[in-house]
């Protein structure tokens, strides 16, 4: 392990593990001196720290935190980021509002403290441009090289001590910099519209100098060579149950279980919760209990529709290490489940979501990845991690519970990979959906929420002030084409009425 000093933009020391200090090169930015010592060692593990935090660097934490090789650490203690709030209004991820508390995914990198293998350097080495400011260079490596399999985290326990502080941020200038180098150039036209509605800003200089750079890709950047193996053991007993919400489909049911019967690697206990809402109904999955099944099944019937309640009760039964979250409509092979078990066991997290598509359906995805979602139908989550989550009944019957459960779990510090392989089969049977029309609350109501409260209530839960006004315009946008309403005028003021009507209804929804 290296260690890297510096102050602002120059280095200041570098010191091996030992405290023997080595020889660097004063000339260089940093990014470009960390890639010097990096090709001089291309086996290290490689910390950089700013001089005014030598003395709160956790280092005896490092390898434990540092715990495979495709990983990009580092942690800013301020309530900002570098590149600012106001890269909420083009970017709607959940890797904008980071929290600080807890090891959380996000391309938002610091020069305050970081640690990266020396391998990732030297595949950057032609491909990024050494910025000459190191907080920029560091957020466009991993807003390049999230999608392509480098995780990258704030961590806070990279310091023993992470007292809120004053830490320079970018300009408006570097935002619309970053904006036009990273993502498409409309982009830079929607955040410069952002801050005039909303922040009553016009920073035409700003604006027009982002003109002036290229947008940077990925293209030659592969990082598919570099070691990706996890330390960590996050697999012991190796036990698993299956949470299944069933409603009217008895015979795709019945092929899911065939195929979880057919695992080689079998699971404890399948979690069946059944509805029915009609009152007079019973249970039609009678193979339950007609047939013999290598593993115990506990079978839940009720009359109460809808896959959040029927979810919670099954989280309640768990009883082995790890839970597959299942739908009833899907198939896969015969050693699926321990196939799962052995990229668990390399990439050392305790929540994944694997592929799950169609047939003759494009793969898009390739390589595991930081997911900014999650698929309550197809994912495995160590049930110790799910102690303190549950489905939120707010969103019943609407849109949005998978991605609200999945932030629910990242606010614990549990990030979630997407799984190219082993592969799930979604049959999309036709008989799905709410297959019982749910009555919602504000279907009569004569201005119709805009969008759909259950959206709204995400966005106010889990995305900055910023993200959610960008969301606001862009939506306005979108919505224009697809409503009757073609007056300009009208149709501005019937959309804030719609979108003050989802507000209305969506902090009804949080309440209860």
């Amino acid at each position: 392990m290296i260690f890297v000093y510096h102050i602002n933009t120059k280095v200041v020391a570098v010191e091996s593990e030992a405290g023997e200090q080595l020889d660097f090169d004063l000339t260089n930015s940093i990014a470009e001196g960390l890639s010097h010592i990096a090709i001089a060692n291309p086996n290290s593990k490689i910390v950089w720290c700013h001089s005014d935090y030598k003395e709160v660097l956790n280092i005896k934490e490092l390898s434990t935190l540092f715990h495979h090789d495709k990983l990009l650490l580092s942690f800013r203690p301020s309530t900002s980021n570098y590149i600012g709030n106001a890269i909420g209004y083009v970017d709607e991820s959940l890797f904008v509002k980071v929290n600080k508390k807890v090891n959380y995914p996000s391309w938002q990198m610091s020069s305050v403290v970081g640690l990266v293998h020396a391998s990732v350097l030297i595949e950057l080495k032609d491909k990024i441009p050494f910025d000459a400011n190191f907080d920029f260079y560091l957020n466009s490596v991993a807003k390049l090289c999230m999608p392509l399999g480098l995780l990258c985290y704030s961590e806070p326990k990279l310091l023993i001590k992470s007292d809120v502080s004053d830490v320079s941020k970018g300009s408006n200038f570097t935002l619309f910099r970053f904006v036009k180098q990273h993502y498409k150039m409309q982009w830079a036209f929607l955040l410069f519209l952002n801050l005039f509605l909303y922040e009553r800003k016009l920073p035409v200089f700003a604006f027009l100098s982002s003109f002036f750079y290229q947008k940077r890709n990925s293209d030659k950047i592969n990082l598919k060579n570099i070691k990706g193996i996890s330390s960590r053991e996050v697999v012991s007993q190796k036990t698993i149950d299956v949470i299944i919400p069933s409603i009217g489909r008895k015979q795709y049911l019945y092929d899911v279980l065939q195929d979880l019967a057919q695992q080689t690697h079998l699971p404890v206990s399948v979690i069946i919760v059944e509805q029915n809402p009609d009152k007079e109904s019973v249970s039609e999955l009678d193979y339950l209990k007609n047939q013999t099944w290598p593993f115990v099944i506990k079978h839940i019937f009720t009359h109460q529709a809808g896959a959040c309640s029927a979810r919670n009760l099954a989280l309640n039964q768990l009883e082995s290490e790890w839970v597959f979250l299942a739908d009833d409509d899907i198939r896969f092979e015969n050693d699926f489940i321990n196939k799962v078990f052995e990229n668990i066991k390399k990439t050392g997290v305790k929540a994944v979501s694997i592929k799950c598509a169609q047939e003759k359906e494009k793969s898009i995805f390739r390589s595991i990845f930081q997911w900014g979602s999650f698929g309550s139908g197809c994912s495995f989550v160590e049930s110790k991690a799910l102690e303190k989550c549950q489905f939120d009944m707010g969103f019943e019957f609407g849109y949005g519970e998978d991605n609200d459960f999945g932030m629910q779990l990242r606010n614990q510090g549990h990030d979630v990979l997407y799984l190219p392989e082993p592969q799930i089969l979604h049959l999309k049977a036709p008989v799905g959906g709410f297959r019982t029309k749910p009555s919602l609350k504000w279907q009569y109501d004569k201005i119709q929420p805009k969008p759909s409260p259950t959206v709204m209530l995400y966005q106010m839960k889990h995305t900055t002030k910023q993200q959610n006004l960008g969301y606001k315009t862009t939506l306005f946008f979108k919505y224009y084409n697809r409503q009757r309403i073609k007056n300009p005028i009208r149709y501005f003021i019937n959309y804030r009425k719609q979108w003050n009507q989802s507000v209305l209804w969506a902090n009804q929804l949080n309440k209860e």
